[in-house]
């Protein structure tokens, strides 16, 4: 289960979550914003702390959307160079991956960063998994997945699916994480807002992707991410359904 690092907000107060999440059984990953890093220090202590009160092993590691860095790192890149991560324990990392592209980041420059991220942890020793942004476009997931697996075979990838929701919190959030694309593809066939949560039930782009993988030998998808949008009791009722459904099949 991951765990945010939203603006305005000091990576310890994430504690608290990362803990109840490993009291709960499941295992902890913060979100590392490198852009909302204030301090090495800051880091150093924070990931001290989550490694001997939560067991945090693994962290996503994301530039964040801050117009100015608030401390020493400019991006994902700059914070895995600083050696703090393994250091405290921290094993693999995550990379977000981006199907539609990023909103602000042209994609020879996202495809530069992404390659060197992978370079140096494993430099480092440390293990790289990544995560995808959400998308509506079932074709473009897929050539994401195929390109990565030309790219960065063998690296195990996570898809990222939108877990239930409202259509105005799916709306606001689609515009907010650079999805554009899709919405704009999805209105253009006709979609309204109340159509696009059906539109787009996990169930059905979960079962999209795993026929994909099942048809290719060379698919790094290992798994799916949800994106719970702040409603992560629904996500996980949701979840466990699906489980129950498919495993009586």
């Amino acid at each position: 289960m991951y765990v945010n690092h939203l603006p305005r907000h000091r990576l310890d107060d994430a504690l608290a979550s990362l803990i109840a999440v490993r009291e709960a059984g499941l295992e902890p990953v913060p979100h590392l914003s490198a852009r909302r890093v204030e301090s090495r220090q800051e880091l150093d202590a924070f990931l001290a702390r989550a490694a001997s009160a939560a067991q945090v092993r693994k962290v996503l590691l994301i530039g964040g959307d801050e117009a100015r860095p608030l401390g020493p790192f400019a991006d994902a890149a700059a914070l895995l160079r600083e050696g703090l991560l393994e250091g405290n324990g921290i094993r693999e990392i995550g990379i977000a991956g981006y199907p539609e592209g990023h909103p602000r980041i042209p994609a020879a420059i996202l495809e530069r960063a992404f390659q060197d991220k992978l370079a140096l942890a494993n430099a480092r020793g440390l293990g790289a998994f990544i995560v995808t942004q959400f998308s509506f476009a079932p074709a473009r997931v897929v050539e994401y997945c195929t390109g990565l697996s030309r790219r960065a075979p063998g690296v195990p990838l996570y898809v990222g699916l939108v877990g239930p929701t409202s259509a105005a919190t799916l709306l606001r959030f689609a515009q907010r994480c650079g999805v554009s694309a899709s919405l704009r593809a999805l209105r253009a066939q006709g979609f309204g807002a109340a159509q696009l949560v059906t539109h787009t039930d996990p169930g059905a782009q979960l079962a999209a992707l795993a026929r994909y993988c099942g048809a290719h030998a060379s698919c790094n998808v290992v798994g799916a991410h949800l994106f719970s949008f702040g409603g992560a009791a629904g996500a996980a009722e949701w979840m466990n359904r699906y489980i129950s459904l498919h495993s009586r099949r």
